[in-house]
């Protein structure tokens, strides 16, 4: 199973490709992020992300994709335009056919590397040491992303750790 994690963001928006073969035997295929500069009209950032997001469909062909949950801070315009990009993002997912799945970002960090409150570099480093890779290989702003893909993973075969995500 491909799974297609995301951590949407209108600037830059977190993507991670794993795929899981069964308990506990997952591979990083790829992750990185999609940028847009601080000088781009929210319009091309959200086109911008729908492309990135169908590009990387086509390369990895993913059965699913796991996002973070979104929450609602103390600033109302930074909400709407977190909606915004998730709103993109999932609209290139469900004309695909993807199903979607959200996640917590602290129950995603749990599943990936045992703390729920770890921070970025953190989980790369314990991601690169479980997975056998160069933690220069993880860009900081991919860690959110892999850990959701990999937490969907865990859920998917193992239904005792609690259900899978909900459904976007």
């Amino acid at each position: 199973m491909i799974i297609f994690g995301l951590d949407p963001a209108i600037r830059t928006t977190g993507y991670g490709v794993v795929r899981a073969e069964g308990p506990s035997r997952y591979e990083i295929i790829d992750c990185g992020v999609i940028e847009n500069k601080k000088t781009m009209p929210h319009s091309e950032c959200l086109r911008r992300l729908y492309g990135g997001v169908n590009e990387l469909i086509d390369l990895y062909m993913p059965d699913c994709a796991a996002m973070e949950e979104p929450f609602v801070g103390r600033n109302s315009k930074t909400a709407i335009i977190l909606g915004m990009a998730r709103g993109g993002i999932i609209a290139a997912l469900a004309v695909r056919g993807i199903p979607v799945y959200s996640y917590m970002p602290s129950v995603a960090k749990r599943a990936a590397v045992g703390n729920g409150g770890a921070a970025k570099e953190q989980v790369a480093y314990l991601l690169a040491a479980e997975l056998k890779i160069d933690v220069s290989q993880i860009p900081l702003d991919s860690t959110d992303a892999l850990s959701l893909a990999i937490c969907h993973a865990q859920r998917h075969f193992h239904p005792e750790l609690g259900k899978l995500g909900k459904s976007v």
